[in-house]
């Protein structure tokens, strides 16, 4: 009978051995999600705002260009699809906004 007590406490030490190592697992689980949420949480902040940005200057651009350089601009958004994310970062509207304004007042 000794024997089995003996056996079945050291089942019990083993159980809580593995219930620590669990809840250490668990802890440093939860700490890295934490850590990385609020990382998440930082980049959709900055994400939001450039976004935002993003919309003002395009909101801006369609007042500023013309009937003629928006028509030609959806021309190539329905034309070529694959440049069209490149074109709202950067340069191919503003280039051409100066050229069709500078062929506009001499015609």
């Amino acid at each position: 009978m000794e024997g089995e007590v003996s056996s079945g406490a050291s089942v019990v030490a083993i159980d809580n051995k593995i219930e620590q190592a669990m809840d250490l697992v668990k802890s440093h689980l939860m700490y890295a999600v934490r850590e990385e949420v609020e990382v998440l949480k930082e980049q959709i902040k900055e994400l939001i705002e450039k976004n935002n940005q993003l919309e003002q200057e395009n909101n801006l651009l369609k007042t500023l260009a013309s009937p003629e350089q928006l028509a030609q601009f959806q021309a190539q958004l329905q034309t070529s699809p694959s440049p069209a994310p490149s074109q709202p970062q950067g340069t191919t509207p503003q280039p051409s906004q100066p050229t069709s304004q500078g062929s506009g007042p001499s015609a």
